[in-house]
């Protein structure tokens, strides 16, 4: 059984009758006192972060969880439908469980964290980026370049984001999965 001193950044623990993923960590070893670990622990169930302490050495109980690439086909009344691309086996995710799903277009890749013991979907993690066509905007002026002013457009997926004025409808932007903002265009229409 692994210890405190095995601890590193997106292992899985079972810990207090559930799974949680250590976000980050840190050994402490105050002038007086035992040695401790402090750390931030993520429900990979449903989300919920919290700050913990543990005793240096103290023994834990991991969880193997396996990360698998799946692509998302499409949602309905069941929930969002995905592919695992090796074989072919499709699955149905509740909606909550996806995060920031208006951000993922049909035929895009993700990665689902599946509970190796039970089979059970626990979560699952987009792309840092993704790279979406504007559907909608509204035209910007030329020359209006200089205030770093923005406007709201509709991408293909269905999300929208706010863009600077020089974006079209027709162009390619990247946008940052976890602030939902774009960060550059790719190609212009």
């Amino acid at each position: 059984m692994p210890s405190t001193q095995d601890f590193r950044n997106g292992l899985v623990l079972n810990w207090k009758d559930d799974l949680w993923q250590i976000v980050e960590f840190q050994h402490v070893k105050p002038g007086k006192g035992g040695a401790f670990v402090r750390g931030k622990l993520k429900n990979v169930r449903n989300g919920k972060i919290v700050d913990t302490t543990f005793r240096a050495g103290e023994k834990v109980e991991t969880a193997r969880v396996e990360r698998r690439q799946m692509q998302y086909l499409y949602e309905d009344d069941l929930g969002l439908h995905f592919m695992n691309t090796e074989t072919y086996e499709q699955r149905a995710l509740r909606s909550d469980l996806v995060e920031g799903k208006d951000l993922i277009k049909e035929g895009g890749m993700i990665d689902v964290l599946v509970d190796a013991a039970t089979d059970e979907a626990l979560s699952v993690e987009l792309p840092r980026q993704v790279e979406l066509k504007v559907t909608q905007t509204d035209p910007g002026l030329k020359g209006d370049t200089a205030t770093g002013a923005t406007k709201p457009a509709t991408l293909e997926s269905g999300a929208t984001v706010y863009v600077p004025l020089f974006i079209n409808e027709g162009d390619v932007i990247r946008v940052d999965t976890e602030t939902a903002s774009y960060q550059t265009r790719v190609s212009a229409a």
